[in-house]
């Protein structure tokens, strides 16, 4: 039997932390045939990113319609888009497409380094925010497309509120940046899941919000409800954390193989 078919259309992390390598093997630990669309290439390892190219929006939008048109996709996660016209461009690929998308608006990287350049902020708002079934928000990028600084748990529901009223169907606030345990909060409006799990005391998590984002479709393409998928996706990429490992002499990645170990 074929496998759920679940689409990543991110960057590239040549450190292979992040990113579609990150993305394809969450895909493949969970049990779905993941496959890619590149938006951009990345020179980059664990001290953080030298250099980024975003590529063509034709050679996107080709590669997004050679999967889709013949293979079919259960389900779709954005990562890296880099430019306002490649957001604008996937947000038009998503909405015509009859999957769960999770829209993960990547910013910046683990490093501090920009991933999206400021034209595209208000792209990623009235554009690819609305075609989100889940969207995957940590807090720097509440601030950067909210403007809502959250400073502890009790702040959560305030970012929730103000990413929602830009259209995704579901919101997952990321408050992995807080101290204490690693707790989340999951809404649609009108129902609450907070998700708390222990922080480990590892520096090496590079990658979790691509993994986490991923493992969230991977849940949605074998026909997991919102909720469901994203609690399963927390606690894999709550052991991931725990099994991260040092590469180079930066942040290394978090385990995207830790089941196998």
């Amino acid at each position: 039997m074929k496998p759920p078919c679940v689409l990543t259309v991110a960057g590239s992390d040549s450190g292979g932390g992040a990113g579609i390598q990150a993305d394809l093997k969450t895909m493949l630990a969970l049990g779905v045939h993941g496959m890619s669309v590149v938006t951009a290439v990345t020179a980059q390892n664990s001290l953080g990113v030298q250099g980024a190219w975003p590529l063509p929006v034709e050679v996107v939008r080709a590669q997004y319609r050679s999967v889709v048109d013949d293979i079919g996709v259960q389900a779709v996660k954005t990562g890296m888009l880099a430019s306002a016209e490649l957001v604008e461009a996937v947000a038009e690929l998503l909405a015509g497409t009859d999957a769960p998308a999770v829209v993960d608006p990547v910013g910046v990287s683990k490093h501090g380094d920009s991933l999206l350049a400021a034209s595209a902020l208000e792209s990623v708002r009235t554009r690819l925010l609305p075609a989100a079934t889940v969207a995957t928000p940590n807090l720097d990028e509440v601030a950067q497309l909210a403007g809502v600084h959250v400073e502890s748990e009790g702040d959560l529901r305030r970012a929730a509120e103000a990413v929602l009223s830009y259209g995704p169907k579901w919101v997952l606030i990321k408050g992995g940046h807080l101290a204490g345990d690693a707790v989340d909060l999951l809404t649609d409006g009108a129902e609450e899941h907070w998700l708390r799990a222990p922080r480990h005391d590892n520096r090496h998590t590079h990658g979790t919000g691509c993994t986490l984002a991923s493992a969230i479709a991977s849940g949605l393409a074998k026909g997991r409800s919102v909720p469901e998928a994203v609690a399963e996706a927390k606690a894999y990429v709550t052991a991931a954390i725990k099994g991260g490992f040092a590469l180079g002499s930066g942040i290394g990645p978090v385990d995207h193989g830790w089941r196998f170990r």
